[in-house]
């Protein structure tokens, strides 16, 4: 370690030698002589040499940055990834499609012909704080980027024997995401109020199943006949149709949702239509019975907002109406099973919908002092124990 003159003050220097016989010279910081705590980015001769020390660490372990010789570029490494997450995880069309758009954007342009092991944290985090400070995107679309740049450098350590990956969470600090709860709904009249202003009968009878069902528009794009059990009030979901092609739902399992009156009534009626009433035909179709254009039904869908004089939301805030209103009588499990949702905690944005008039009464009897009775029975008194 070496201490330097330069024309704003003397500043520190590592310098050391690979195992492979190249030299490295490494700057580490400007000086700190005053007293105090030294601020980031400066060096006391005991802080420098802690620095030498984590340095020479990683040097035994292997991770330091440039010890190997992958012969690969980030656009290499960036090629492979998404080869392997197509071929061998065999990810979603649509899922491989936004990691590469990701890719060929915004992370070849940054990275594309760098040595994939001269690739540093402070480079991955100073990308993301470019990316920040331009303001084009949000924290989640900058945190998506970040999880692409984590899985292209990790795919790298398993095929280049890359030592460390400098995308991990512990070594970049991830931009915040805040969910803020609020979404837009429908009231269940306002919900009619936009069938009665539909183009045709489908359009509404699509209208009222979304917003009663939580179907995603995939799924009710999907739906055919065979799902519908008008014995058991229950819709199988079973397919989800997007970017032209059928898939399985987004949770990767089979759910089903229940049917209230109003939906049945609508469904019945389509079902009473001259053509496409077969067991494998499409509920909402096309004239020629294929599937409906997602972009020409949302325009339709908004005409009819217009028409109605309603504000505009998109289409999938009609699934907000379904669970809004479910939270106020199911358990919230229950809902989380009709929606399709893998985790508990998404179905959680909904909990302020339900009623609070028991926690309230339970809140007041605590503040007046008074003895708070409990709705859970109790357990049976133990027998007294025999001494015998």
């Amino acid at each position: 370690m070496s201490l330097r003159k330069r024309k704003r003050g003397e500043v520190f220097y590592a310098k050391y030698r690979l195992p492979d016989g190249r030299q490295v010279q490494k700057l580490l910081g400007p000086l700190w002589a005053q007293r105090g705590r030294p601020p980031d980015g400066y060096y006391t001769w005991r802080t420098a040499e802690q620095a030498l020390e984590a340095i020479l660490t990683d040097a035994r372990r292997g991770t330091l940055p440039g010890m190997r010789r992958t012969g690969a570029t980030f656009a290499d490494a960036a090629a492979e990834y998404l080869r392997y997450v197509e071929q061998v995880r065999q990810r979603e069309r649509s899922t491989v499609g936004d990691y590469r758009s990701v890719i060929n954007r915004y992370l070849l342009p940054a990275f594309g012909e760098r040595r994939l092991e001269s690739i540093t944290p402070n480079d991955i985090d100073a990308y993301k704080e470019a990316m920040i400070a331009e303001g084009r995107l949000s924290n989640r679309s900058i945190l998506r980027h970040l999880m692409v740049l984590h899985g292209i450098f990790r795919r790298a350590k398993r095929v280049w024997d890359l030592p460390t990956n400098p995308a991990s969470a512990d070594l970049v600090e991830r931009p915040p995401v805040r969910y803020s709860g609020e979404f837009e709904l429908l009231s269940p009249e306002q919900v009619m109020a936009l069938a009665r202003a539909a183009e045709d009968a489908q359009d509404a009878a699509l209208f009222i199943t979304a917003a009663f069902t939580g179907l995603r528009q995939g799924e009710l794009l999907a739906l055919r006949w065979r799902d519908i059990d008008f014995g058991l009030q229950r819709i199988q979901v079973r397919r989800n149709f997007t970017h032209g092609h059928e898939k399985t739902p987004k949770s990767g399992r089979v759910r089903s949702a229940p049917m209230v009156d109003e939906v049945i009534i609508v469904l019945d009626g389509l079902s009473k239509r001259e053509l496409f009433t077969g067991h494998d035909d499409l509920v909402f179709c096309s004239p020629i019975g294929g599937h409906l254009d997602s972009i020409a039904m949302r325009k339709r869908f908004y005409a009819a907002l217009e028409r109605a004089e309603l504000r505009r939301i998109m289409f999938h805030d009609l699934r907000h109406c379904f669970a809004s209103l479910a939270v106020k009588k199911l358990p919230l499990s229950t809902v989380q099973g009709y929606l399709g949702h893998a985790h508990i905690s998404t179905t959680m944005r909904y909990v302020h919908h339900t009623p609070a008039a028991e926690d309230a009464a339970l809140l007041s009897q605590a503040l007046r002092g008074e003895e708070v009775r409990s709705t859970e029975p109790r357990a049976p008194a133990e027998p007294p124990r025999d001494r015998g």
